[in-house]
């Protein structure tokens, strides 16, 4: 695999063949990386994997004309062959007034910051295949757990790194390890499934597998038998790995593409109050040892912790340089970059921040309600706001967790619950995305 300075003098060089094949300018990323990862399932080994990958992605313009391409053949040759392609056609594609580089003034200067992403540590199938073991283990002694879909455990390495023919150069590694584990409880026709998993850059910040696996049978063994709900306007309380993925619809309705379309339910709520008084969310890149950290975005521009939200007020959209020249905006550091095509953007280690209740007083209150666990079918429109779901979880009753639920409807708008949101003081950092446990009133239920 490349070390992230050969990375570095790869794009660098395609950038190179690309101007000396006729591009007034380019970019190119590239990507590396090797994976390892073992599943077993009742206490034997399904699959044991090993992937290697190593591929660029190059993009030209000639004046106003713009095209991507991208290859994993990285000789000499090839290169050569690869930007006089991109060149042709580029020259025939249409013109786009806003596409180029990010602005020369703004990209990132100096060093590359370190964040802690790399623990150089891959392992071996012997020590993954433990770990696995270990968790679904401690998924099937639960009592109650009566079969198991399986525990894995993997890793990977991986290098990145961009360059422009405008002053950018960077590149960085990162590492990823991982446990899970899926098992069902119940009996044959009635079982419930519920699984748990953990991430982290650095082996030695993973829970323990036995953790892992225990909480993947407790879920489980907590669903079974499950009731219905009374249908009605009632608070619904999210946990918080549902809850990320709620407030993960924020970003797709706040990106800069969404803007330009106006295919957005927020189109017009900038620096207005979208959430209650008091709730901040924040884009922070520079988490050490982060899922999702970064020390410079998708084009080559510094980026740095900064809230969307503040004390409820929505006070930026997220912008590469092409929908930010068409809003006549800057551009917000959240470019994203794949292999192929321009950039788009996305978020890095997204955060609601807690509240000031802890969970036991958020729910204490409720007479009747739901707390939700799991979610599922796509039932989101960005454009209008329309929220509707499928849902499983408990029903709350006069304060206390009580019963399973599950085939239930929950359905309202974005607009509304958003502003409806109550976090509870709980946040962890566990995934790309992370909430504390929050409760919105006056949310539509049904059985489905």
């Amino acid at each position: 695999m490349l070390t992230p300075d050969q990375a570095r003098d790869r794009v660098q060089d395609a950038i190179a063949r690309a101007r000396k094949a006729g591009a007034d300018a380019a970019d190119a990323v590239i990507s590396s990386g090797e994976s390892l990862s073992v599943s077993v399932r009742l206490g034997a080994v399904e699959d044991v994997g090993r992937a290697e990958h190593e591929e660029l992605g190059l993009r030209v313009f000639v004046g106003q004309r713009s095209a991507s391409i991208s290859a994993t053949d990285l000789a000499p040759a090839s290169l050569d062959m690869l930007a006089d392609r991109a060149v042709t056609m580029a020259r025939e594609a249409p013109e786009d007034e806003w596409a180029g580089l990010a602005p020369m003034e703004r990209l990132l200067k100096g060093n590359v910051p370190d964040l802690d992403l790399d623990d150089e540590t891959l392992g071996d199938p012997a020590e993954l295949k433990a770990r696995a073991l270990e968790a679904e283990d401690a998924a099937r002694a639960v009592p109650g757990v009566t079969n198991s879909e399986g525990g894995s455990a993997g890793a990977s390495r991986s290098i990145w790194a961009l360059a422009t023919s405008h002053g950018f150069s960077g590149a960085y590694a990162a590492t990823s390890h991982g446990i899970s584990a899926s098992v069902l409880a119940g009996q044959t026709g009635a079982m419930e499934r519920d699984y748990a998993h953990h991430s982290a850059r650095h082996v030695h910040h993973l829970e323990p597998a036995v953790e892992v696996g225990r909480r993947a049978g407790e879920r489980a063994v907590a669903r079974v038998n499950p009731g219905s709900v009374r249908s009605g306007a009632m608070p619904v309380v999210f946990d918080p790995r549902v809850g990320a993925g709620l407030i993960g619809n924020l970003t797709g309705a706040i990106s800069g593409s969404a803007i330009t379309r106006k295919t957005s339910f927020l189109l017009d709520a900038m620096g207005t109050q979208i959430f209650a008084p008091g709730i901040r969310i924040v884009d922070d890149p520079h988490r050490p040892h982060g899922l999702r950290s970064r020390p410079f975005d998708g084009e080559g521009l510094p980026v740095s912790p900064l809230a969307i939200v503040e004390d409820g007020m929505l006070e930026t959209w997220l912008l590469d340089s092409a929908s930010a020249r068409q809003l006549g905006l800057e551009p917000t550091g959240h470019a994203s970059r794949g292999i192929g095509g321009a950039p788009g953007v996305a978020v890095s280690n997204f955060y609601m921040e807690n509240g000031h209740v802890p969970v036991e007083t958020l729910i204490g209150d409720i007479d009747y309600g739901v707390y939700v666990t799991d979610l599922f079918g796509q039932g989101i429109n960005l454009v209008t706001g329309d929220y509707s779901r499928g849902a499983a979880g408990f029903l709350i009753e006069r304060g206390e967790i009580t019963r399973p639920v599950s085939e239930i409807t929950i359905a309202g708008t974005l607009q509304a619950m958003l502003r409806a949101l109550t976090p509870a003081s709980d946040l962890e950092f566990r995934y790309g995305i992370n909430v504390p446990t929050f409760r919105i009133e006056g949310m539509t239920v049904a059985s489905s």
